[in-house]
C-alpha cells in the first residue's frame, strides 16, 4: 500500500494532537505534526535527506511561531521551536525549497484576501478547520491528483483578488520597463537596501548623480518614497542586486 506522508503544522497543540490522531487512523496515512514553522522546515530537511520527502503539507493559517512550554504533537527534535513563520511565508519557503510538497492551508475563517494570498504562494488548498475528516482526506488526495481545492463560497471573492493582484503587477511592470538601464539597477540597490552613498560606491558614481538616478526613479514610478518604490518593485518581480556576485561596469556607459 502506497502511503500518503502528511505533516501538520500548527502551534495549537490540542488541534494539532487531535488531527494528527484522527488522520493516522487511515490505514493509507502517516502523519508527523510540528509546532512552528522553523520546525517544520527542518523536518522537511531531514525527511528529504533520508529520502523520505512529505506527500502533504497541512498548514495553520494563523501560524504564529513559538508558544512558550508547547511541544509539537508528534516531536521532531528537542528544543527546534523557536523563531516565527507565519503560514503565508511557510507556503513561499516550502514550495521554494521543495516543489513536489502539496500544502493545503487550514483556516479559522474564510479569508478571500488571505486564499489568494494562499495561492499565490504555492497552496494548493484552503480549508476551514472544522471540516469534516472525509472533507479534509478528499481534499489531501484531490491535491496530490494536481487538483485546487477553495470552499464555494470563497471562490469568486479569490478570483476578484488574484484578478486585482495581477492588474498591480501588469502596471508595475509597465513603469519598471519605462526606467533606463541605470536606473533599474539603482532600483536593484534600492530593494537591496542601500543608501545613497552606498549605491554610489558599489556603481562607482558621485552621491549627486545618484540622488539624482533615486529622483528620476521615484518620478518615474509615481511614487514619493523608497519605501514605496521597493514595495512596487517588488510587485513587479524585482530582486535586490546580489551584493556579493554581480560585476558592475565601471564608467559612465550606463548612466
Amino acid at each position: 500500500m502506497v502511503r500518503i506522508r502528511v505533516l501538520v503544522v500548527d502551534d495549537h497543540r490540542i488541534f494539532a494532537e487531535s488531527l494528527a490522531a484522527a488522520l493516522a487512523a487511515e490505514p493509507d496515512v502517516e502523519v508527523s505534526a510540528a509546532g512552528s514553522g522553523p520546525a517544520a522546515l527542518r523536518c522537511l530537511e531531514r525527511a528529504a535527506a533520508e529520502g523520505r520527502r512529505y506527500d502533504v503539507l497541512l498548514v495553520d493559517a494563523d501560524l504564529g511561531g513559538h508558544v512558550p512550554g508547547a511541544r509539537p504533537a508528534v516531536p521532531v527534535r528537542e528544543g527546534d521551536e523557536d523563531g516565527l513563520v507565519d503560514g503565508i511565508s511557510l507556503v513561499t519557503g516550502v514550495r521554494t525549497a521543495q516543489p513536489g510538497v502539496r500544502i493545503v492551508v487550514l483556516a479559522e475563517k474564510d479569508d478571500p484576501r488571505r486564499a489568494a494570498l494562499a495561492l499565490g504562494a504555492g497552496a494548493s488548498g484552503w480549508v476551514a478547520k472544522d471540516c469534516s475528516l472525509s472533507r479534509l482526506l478528499s481534499v489531501i488526495r484531490g491535491v496530490l491528483r494536481d487538483e485546487t481545492h477553495l470552499p464555494p463560497a470563497l471562490l469568486t471573492g479569490v478570483l476578484r483578488e488574484l484578478t486585482a493582484v495581477r492588474k498591480h503587477r501588469s502596471e508595475s511592470e509597465r513603469l519598471v520597463e519605462s526606467l533606463t538601464p541605470r536606473e533599474r539597477e539603482v532600483l536593484r540597490c534600492m530593494v537591496a537596501g542601500l543608501g545613497r552613498k552606498a549605491v554610489a560606491e558599489r556603481l562607482y558614481l558621485s552621491p549627486h548623480t545618484v540622488r539624482t538616478h533615486m529622483q528620476n526613479v521615484l518620478g518615474k514610478l509615481g511614487v514619493h518614497s523608497t519605501l514605496a518604490a521597493v514595495a512596487l518593485a517588488r510587485r513587479a518581480g524585482v530582486g535586490p542586486a546580489d551584493l556579493a556576485g554581480d560585476v558592475v561596469e565601471r564608467g559612465g556607459q550606463l548612466a
